[in-house]
């Protein structure tokens, strides 16, 4: 850890004013980290339009934005020493223009397999720019401007959100979906014009490449998160029929998991080995080294994966509960994403205040908190307003969390490492959105299945009822649906409305528990958390000035 000094003194204030830094590298940055992030939010705000227009199932849409998050998960490590080889200015110019490229493909697609070349070659890019935005901001701010400067960075997918859904909302309804990915295409361009204008970043030529370590580590990546992307799909133990192929009647889900982690434990035991003979492997061990960083890793997968877990569990309350549309769900999710986006901005105001560890122990208590209020609210069917503060409490621990996360991986790894510490993040980031959200699924839809079976078993509904409900295959379902499904079969208007009843019931129950499952998992976080460091009220570590390079 570096030394620690009590702020306070005028001369350092008039060192940290002497080296202000322009914000003009952080506006280029936050264009390029919101167009990626608006690429990823208009596939969904857009579906029906896309759905309408190429003629093609949802499902076939959806299918463009896993293989967006495979191919930046598996390649993102790589993508940093390919950065630190040709210079992380020269890879983000090329690299943004590729991305843009690629949202021109978007835009001009006529089928599905067009749109998923174009979100391949967009996940690439974004493989090679998440770990460069890091090593920019790094390069460009010092102290209290770099902690600010990450925290707008870390704020960026919040705001992307928040863009998309009123900017390709729009578009995709009064004119087209195509013009929201033509005028990211134009960004990349401004971008990549006002990009001479950062600090340019030596080369490392002679940096040889683990091509053997990115092997294991995009194979590792892309298996472990396709199996957890296809868990409910596929089955968590046994195939579903929605699965391409079976193991002796098991599901190949899990097994995906398992091959993946065994690759990721060669990753790792190759990189150690690589490490030793003093080469340089894909990643820096030295990332891994203490249990400082290895516990800032562990409470980012916390929060990374908690975020996408309550975002999967929402909207089964507002359209499946309330019956609400999509559209009524994006307004109602919108003031939580603006509280992550707001949070991830100020929070850096309490940093020289408030240890980053006592900041993160109060935050997950915070997203603990807001999950029991949800869960209670959901149960008692208080109605949206109170679901809306709930997401709110939730959106500001979370925003707080991922920027105070951030700044402590990028200020305790060497400025060298600002790359690697990027690639992780981004790994984390991919990962838990998986891992977070196959667990609210396989979760909600188990103890949704248990629910509903233990109802039927003490309610009246004759046993020939009992069969159309297939217990094997319990989801979520409206009551318009369900009553569609029993209409067609024999059953009285008494034994549909008893069968309805349990619906209500099994639903909520199921939903309740499931979110007070996560925050038994927040409050859990507060173990990891507590290696964080604990600077006195204060005092944050010395940063010295920047030399003035002459390139």
């Amino acid at each position: 850890m570096s030394k620690q000094t009590t702020l306070g003194t005028n001369a350092n204030q008039q060192i940290v004013d002497k080296f202000q830094a322009s914000w003009l590298p952080l506006i280029i940055i936050v264009m390029v980290q919101i167009q990626m992030g608006f690429n990823v939010n208009s596939i969904p705000v857009s579906i029906g339009p896309i759905v309408e227009d190429l003629y093609t199932p949802a499902t076939a849409v959806g299918t463009a934005l896993v293989v967006y998050s495979l191919f930046v998960a598996a390649f993102v490590m790589l993508g940093a020493k390919i950065g630190r080889k040709f210079g992380e200015r020269l890879v983000f110019q090329i690299t943004t223009l590729l991305h843009g490229a690629a949202m021109l493909l978007m835009a001009t697609s006529q089928d599905t397999l067009a749109m998923n070349l174009a979100q391949a070659l967009a996940g690439l890019a974004a493989a090679a720019l998440v770990p460069t935005l890091v090593v920019l901001i790094a390069a460009n701010y010092r102290g209290g401007q770099q902690a600010q400067a990450l925290g707008i960075l870390a704020a960026g997918p919040a705001m992307s959100a928040t863009l998309a859904f009123f900017i390709a909302g729009y578009l995709g309804t009064f004119l087209s979906w195509r013009y929201s990915f033509a005028l990211l295409a134009a960004v990349s361009l401004i971008a990549f014009f006002l990009s001479f204008r950062l600090k340019a970043i030596p080369r490392h030529p002679g940096l040889r490449i683990d091509l053997v370590g990115a092997f294991l580590a995009a194979v590792a990546i892309m298996l472990i998160s396709f199996g957890f992307n296809n868990l409910n799909s596929w089955g968590l133990i046994t195939a579903t029929s929605l699965a391409p192929f079976d193991l002796l009647g098991l599901s190949p889900a899990p097994f995906m998991i398992i091959i993946g982690v065994l690759f990721g434990q060669g990753f790792f035991r190759w990189s150690v080995r690589r490490s030793g003979e003093k080469k340089a492997p894909l990643i820096s061990m030295q990332l891994f080294a203490s249990r400082l960083e290895r516990s800032t890793i562990i409470a980012l997968l916390f929060i990374s994966g908690l975020g996408p877990a309550i975002n999967f569990l929402i909207p089964l309350y507002i359209q499946i509960i309330q019956n609400r549309s999509t559209f009524f769900t994006a307004v109602a999710v919108i003031p939580y994403t603006l509280a992550i986006a707001a949070a991830a901005i100020l929070i850096v105001r309490f940093f020289g205040r408030f240890s980053p560890r006592l900041i993160a122990t109060v935050s997950f208590i915070f997203v603990a908190t807001g999950l029991t209020l949800l869960s209670y609210t959901i149960a008692n069917e208080w109605g949206t307003p109170m679901v809306v503060l709930s997401l709110i409490i939730i959106g500001l621990a979370e925003g707080a969390l991922i920027t105070l996360l951030f700044n402590v991986m990028v200020s305790t790894a060497p400025k060298e490492l600002a790359g690697d510490v990027g690639a992780v993040r981004g790994v984390a980031n991919n990962l838990s959105t998986a891992l977070g959200t196959a667990f609210a699924g396989v979760v909600a839809v188990g103890l949704l299945s248990v629910m509903v079976t233990s109802s039927l078993m003490e309610s009246t509904v004759p046993h020939d009822l009992k069969n159309h409900i297939n217990l094997d295959n319990v989801a979520f379902v409206s009551n318009d649906q369900l009553e569609e499904l029993l209409g067609e079969t024999a059953a009285t208007p008494e034994e549909i409305a008893e069968a309805v009843r349990i619906n209500i019931e099994s639903r909520l129950r199921a939903l309740k528990a499931s979110l007070l499952i996560l925050a038994g998992i927040s409050l859990l976080a507060i173990i990891p958390s507590m290696a964080l460091p604990a600077y006195n009220a204060g005092e944050v570590p010395v940063v010295p000035p920047p030399k003035d390079n002459k390139t």
